[in-house]
């Protein structure tokens, strides 16, 4: 991995999830290659003793078996299975031992449309919508095939270029039929970013205090937004 996509992901977690906006994620797997251009994403901070404590991270308890790969080092991946439903794939960010990460929260499918689709279809019963192949952290997961058995798989650096898609391709070409996960970063970061509370995430977490949820407007695969519920304690 180059200095470049290094140096980045060292950053804290809110500084780097709206740079990854429009970058092209690819995993290249036996079953076949997917790219996603990245149009929404979340950020994650570290434990409640941190530099950056948030509540909403699986982080915020300190380290756990199944949250090791959150801290570190950079540039791996960090999947998680939640809900006993899907798996959810973040970046991890900081250096080595902090915490901090930004899930890929929706994508639009750039490459291997086909598969993608047929990875969706394997518990539905009609084909997804184009939009929708990679709309929410569990469909991301599923059409790139990443599960638990990739947490802590290192993240290739693909360099930066003006059209992302095309470098992806071209790196797809390069690399064959090798198993792996890489990255494109834009030359250009969005010039112009939604940025919300997270959506989903309950208790403090997910309220305005945490604005780092990061999306590109007007984007159709962007995952509706959820406001959190506050829960209060009843009094007497």
């Amino acid at each position: 991995m180059t200095a470049g996509l290094h140096e980045l992901l060292l950053a804290p977690a809110p500084d780097v999830a709206p740079r990854l906006l429009g970058a092209v994620l690819v995993c290249a797997r036996p079953g076949g290659t997917v790219g996603l251009r990245l149009t929404e994403v979340e950020a994650y901070g570290g434990p409640q003793d941190s530099d950056l404590p948030d509540p909403g991270a699986h982080t915020y308890r300190g380290r756990t078996a199944r949250n090791a790969s959150m801290f570190g080092p950079p540039g791996h991946v960090y999947v998680y299975f939640t809900y006993g439903l899907h798996h959810a794939v973040n970046f991890v960010c900081r250096p080595e031992g902090v915490g901090g990460g930004v899930l890929i929260r929706s994508g639009e499918v750039v490459l291997g449309t086909e598969v993608a689709t047929q990875r969706r279809l394997a518990n539905r019963s009609s084909e997804p919508a184009f939009a929708s192949l990679a709309r929410g952290p569990g469909n991301v997961a599923q059409a790139l095939a990443l599960t638990r058995d990739d947490d802590g798989a290192a993240l290739a650096d693909l360099g930066t270029a003006p059209d992302p898609v095309a470098r992806a391709r071209e790196e797809v070409e390069r690399r064959g039929e090798d198993t792996w996960t890489g990255l494109v970063l834009a030359q250009r970061p969005a010039s112009d970013v939604v940025v919300t509370a997270r959506t989903g995430v309950s208790g403090e977490g997910g309220t305005d205090a945490y604005p780092w949820r990061y999306a590109l407007p007007g984007e159709p695969t962007v995952s509706p937004y959820r406001k959190a519920t506050v829960k209060r304690r009843r009094t007497r």
